[in-house]
């Protein structure tokens, strides 16, 4: 029996039916996307099961350090705030420069030598960032000092020399408080201080700063450390206007008064 000549025709030519190609991408893109959305799924998983250990362990030194004025729950007393929305940049800020805990009550909390490790401190950071969002601590990205040093000085100059002085030295305040010295403070320190703005310090959020912007301050401050000696003669001690206009006045017009009597008494 001889086989129909269409069909001995159709299976010659060896074409596969139209459709093909679309279920092949089909199934390659659904295999693809369950792999992904598997990987992903475990790797979310196991973050998150280290964000709850690491939660867990920092409320355990929470409430061993901190609830006496913050309370048990983080929700503050008459003796300390409300944590709640604080984030963990400014957990990270308090309790790395060492702040926090509190050595003793004043109009201010002193910077002194920490008193937990970072990694104690990134638990806690965890446990308060669990309760509710907040800042968090910044990528390496805007810390490096790589940033427009020009743009950094005028935004310094606008928003924070009036506290810390041009230089950055710092400078007194109201009521026994003041605006410490930023020279020698880590990077990261001085971004998690703008956009938590502790103790008399205001919050500069991206919409006041933007990241950037806030890199760049830290880009003059930092170009200024490593070129305090060398970019403008002697700097005085670091004290800015104040310094030089004493200077004058001390040593230019006793100058000036010096030369107006020798000239005056020459005659007698």
């Amino acid at each position: 029996m001889q086989k129909d000549s269409s069909t001995v025709s159709r299976r010659s030519t060896g074409r596969r039916h139209p459709l093909a190609t679309v279920a092949l991408i089909l199934i390659g893109l659904m295999s693809t996307g369950g792999a992904y959305a598997l990987l992903s799924t475990t790797a979310s998983a196991e973050s998150s099961t280290e964000n709850s250990q690491a939660a867990a362990e920092g409320q355990k030194i929470f409430a061993a350090n901190c609830a006496t004025c913050h309370g048990m729950n983080a929700a503050g007393t008459e003796a300390g705030p409300s944590l709640y929305g604080v984030g963990a940049a400014s957990v990270d800020f308090q309790m790395g420069t060492g702040r926090m805990p509190l050595a003793y009550q004043g109009p201010q909390g002193a910077e002194k030598p920490p008193q937990f490790t970072q990694e104690q401190i990134d638990a806690v950071a965890a446990y308060i960032s669990s309760l509710a969002p907040g800042p968090a601590v910044p990528a390496e990205k805007w810390l490096d000092g790589s940033g427009d040093v020009a743009s950094g000085l005028e935004l310094f100059r606008i928003n924070c020399a009036m506290c810390h002085n041009i230089a950055g030295a710092g400078g007194a305040l109201t009521e026994g408080k003041y605006a410490p010295s930023l020279q020698g403070v880590e990077a990261k320190y001085i971004y998690e201080a703008m956009v938590t703005g502790p103790q008399n310090m205001p919050v500069f959020s991206d919409l006041n700063l933007t990241p950037q912007d806030k890199a760049d301050i830290i880009s003059y401050l930092k170009f200024q450390e490593t070129h305090a000696n060398g970019v403008a003669g002697v700097d005085l001690g670091g004290l800015g206007p104040v310094a030089e206009g004493l200077f004058i006045w001390i040593f230019g017009l006793g100058a000036i008064i010096g030369v107006t009597i020798w000239i005056t008494a020459r005659p007698n």
